[in-house]
C-alpha cells in the first residue's frame, strides 16, 4: 500500500511537470494548427541556458526562470516571423518538416556547446524532501508541479481577460474575420509561438533542477510528451494541459510499479488510445471549445 501511495504522490508532482512541458505545444497547435517538432529542443535549450547561468553567476534555477522566459521568447518570436510564418498557410505536413528541421538544427548546435553529456543543475533542495506518513515527497519536484499550476492559472487569465489573449483567441478561430477586425495576425502569431517557446523554457530549467538532461534523447521524450498530453487534455486547452499531465504522471508512475524498463513508455501511448476511444476531443477539449464558440 505504501508503494502504491509513494508512485501516485510522485505521479501528481511529476504531471505537474509534464503539463508545463505541454502546455506551450497545444497553445500553438490550437491557435496557429502547426505541431512543433522542435517544442522539446526548446525546453533542452532553456535547460542549458538555466544551467549556465547557475555555472558562471552562480545563479538559483527558479531566479533564473525570468531570464530563461526572456531569451526563449524572443527566439520564439524571431523564429516564427522570420521562419515559420513562410510556410503557414502551406500544407500542415510542410509545417511538420520544417519544425523537424528546426528540431535537428538545435539539437546540433547544442550538441556541438554542450557536447552530449548528462547535465543537471544542482541545488541543496532538490534532492531533499519531507514525509507525509510514508510518503516522501521531493521539495524541488513539489515546487515544478506548483509551478507549473501557476502558470497554467495565469496563462488561462491572460487568454480570458486581456486584450492580447482576446486576440489570440480570435486568430485562432478565424483569422480572416481577425483581421477584419484590426489585428495583426502574423505578429500575434509570433507572440503565441514567443509565449510557447518561453513556457518551454521554464519547463526545462524545471527538469534540469529535478533531473538530468542532454541534447540526444531528451527533447524527443519531450515532445512525445507534449503531444500525448495536448491530445489528452484538448488542444489549445491550457487546464486541458494540465489535467492530461497530470494523467500521464500518475499512469507511467503506477505503470512502474508493474512494468519496468521500455515498457513504461508504452503506457503513455496506451492512455491515449483510450482517450481519443471515448473522448476524441479530449478529456476537457469539447466543453472548451463550446465555450468558445458561443462567444
Amino acid at each position: 500500500m505504501s508503494q502504491f501511495l509513494q508512485a501516485a504522490a510522485y505521479g501528481v508532482v511529476q504531471g505537474g511537470l509534464l503539463g508545463l512541458v505541454a502546455v506551450g505545444f497545444s497553445l500553438v497547435w490550437g491557435v496557429m494548427n502547426v505541431v512543433n517538432f522542435s517544442h522539446g529542443a526548446l525546453a533542452v535549450t532553456g535547460a542549458y541556458v538555466a544551467w549556465v547561468l547557475n555555472v558562471r553567476f552562480g545563479l538559483d534555477p527558479f531566479l533564473a526562470i525570468p531570464v530563461v522566459a526572456i531569451a526563449l521568447f524572443a527566439f520564439g518570436y524571431v523564429v516564427q516571423r522570420g521562419l515559420i510564418n513562410l510556410v503557414i498557410n502551406a500544407p500542415i505536413f510542410l509545417t511538420l518538416l520544417l519544425t523537424f528541421g528546426l528540431n535537428l538544427v538545435i539539437l546540433n548546435g547544442l550538441q556541438l556547446l554542450f557536447k552530449a553529456d548528462d547535465r543537471t543543475i544542482d541545488t541543496s533542495y532538490a534532492s531533499q524532501s519531507f514525509a507525509i506518513g510514508a510518503v516522501n515527497v521531493p521539495y524541488g519536484r513539489l515546487a515544478a508541479c506548483f509551478l507549473a499550476l501557476g502558470i497554467t492559472v495565469a496563462l488561462a487569465l491572460l487568454m480570458s481577460r486581456t486584450r492580447l489573449g482576446h486576440a489570440i483567441g480570435a486568430t485562432g478561430m478565424d483569422r480572416g474575420a481577425a483581421r477584419l477586425m484590426g489585428i495583426r495576425a502574423r505578429h500575434i502569431y509570433a507572440v503565441t509561438f514567443g509565449i510557447a517557446a518561453a513556457l518551454a523554457g521554464v519547463a526545462g530549467t524545471m527538469i534540469a533542477t529535478v533531473g538530468s538532461f542532454n541534447p540526444t534523447t531528451t527533447p524527443g521524450q519531450l515532445t512525445l510528451d507534449a503531444f500525448v498530453i495536448s491530445v489528452l487534455g484538448g488542444l489549445g486547452n491550457m487546464y486541458g494541459a494540465l489535467v492530461g499531465g497530470l494523467v500521464l504522471g500518475i499512469a507511467e508512475s503506477l505503470g512502474g510499479l508493474l512494468l519496468t524498463g521500455t515498457w513504461v513508455n508504452a503506457i503513455a501511448m496506451a492512455v491515449l488510445i483510450v482517450t481519443l476511444i471515448i473522448r476524441p476531443s479530449g478529456l476537457i477539449g469539447k466543453a472548451l471549445y463550446s465555450g468558445r464558440v458561443e462567444v
